[in-house]
């Protein structure tokens, strides 16, 4: 049995590609670094992340993919699937080698593997663009935070420097641990270090908020229950609408302090 462990990242997954060919074998499977080694094997292979060689790879797959299938791939990766990277291994390996493209034969188990994590992805991205809630700060910087399942952020940052192009503001994945600063011209990756309640709760305290924002956020409570109609409340429909997980950081699912 023959294994190959890499680094996680997706020039790791095109550099295992590279070496699978270059060492001439193919591997049973692609571990991530955490991945379990089996207790019997033959070989265990340590990908080595190499720019070049992840270059040459993409290169590749533009020749045989269409530009869809490429951003779906890349969009894919973000999963949380464990035995994803081994399938992203499979889908790479396949689409370099053949005559024509491979992204409609969905009778390969690859192939649907990579469309499927990529419909979780790109679903989880745009529920964060609905379940945002920014809160101003006292130095006029908007914050919000949230922890999606996917690391779905780089995807998410664009549309709010759009919407906020010439206001400053701090997106933060706390599940993660880093978030983007807009300052209205550019946008930069950051974290911030620190045990402060507000990094715990999602919440800037009193002192931190914004003069009125308290006020802000009582009326947009008022709203939310107003428009509510108790007699077709549905908390199971509610919750496939609005995952749970993103409560924590809701203005409306929060009652003021």
């Amino acid at each position: 049995m023959v294994y190959y462990r890499f680094d996680g990242t997706f020039d790791g997954l095109l550099t295992a590609v590279f070496q699978a060919f270059e060492r001439h074998e193919t591997p049973d499977r692609l571990l991530a670094p955490d991945g379990i080694v089996p207790l019997f094997y033959d070989v265990l292979h340590e990908v080595e992340t190499d720019g070049e060689k992840a270059r040459r790879v993409w290169l590749k797959l533009g020749k045989t993919l269409s530009r869809a299938s490429l951003s779906g791939l890349t969009t894919a990766f973000l999963t949380d699937n464990p035995e994803f990277p081994d399938m992203a291994f499979r889908y790479i390996c396949r689409a370099v080698t053949s005559d024509g493209s491979i992204e409609n034969d969905f009778s390969d188990p690859a192939v649907l593997s990579v469309l499927k994590e990529c419909r979780r992805v790109r679903g989880e991205a745009h529920r964060l663009l609905q379940f945002v809630r920014f809160q101003k700060a006292a130095d006029g910087t908007y914050f919000a935070m949230v922890e999606p399942l996917f690391d779905v952020l780089p995807m998410a940052v664009s549309h709010f420097c759009d919407r906020f192009n010439d206001q400053r503001f701090i997106l933060y994945d706390r599940a993660r641990d880093y978030g983007y600063y807009y300052d209205g011209e550019e946008v930069r990756r950051m974290s911030i270090d620190t045990d402060s309640s507000y990094m715990n709760t999602g919440r800037l305290t009193d002192e931190m908020m914004d003069a009125d924002e308290r006020l802000f956020q009582r009326l947009w409570r008022t709203y939310f229950k107003a428009t509510a109609i108790q007699q077709r409340m549905n908390p199971r429909k509610q919750r496939q609408d609005m995952p749970e997980r993103y409560w924590k950081y809701l203005t409306e699912m929060n009652g003021c302090d």
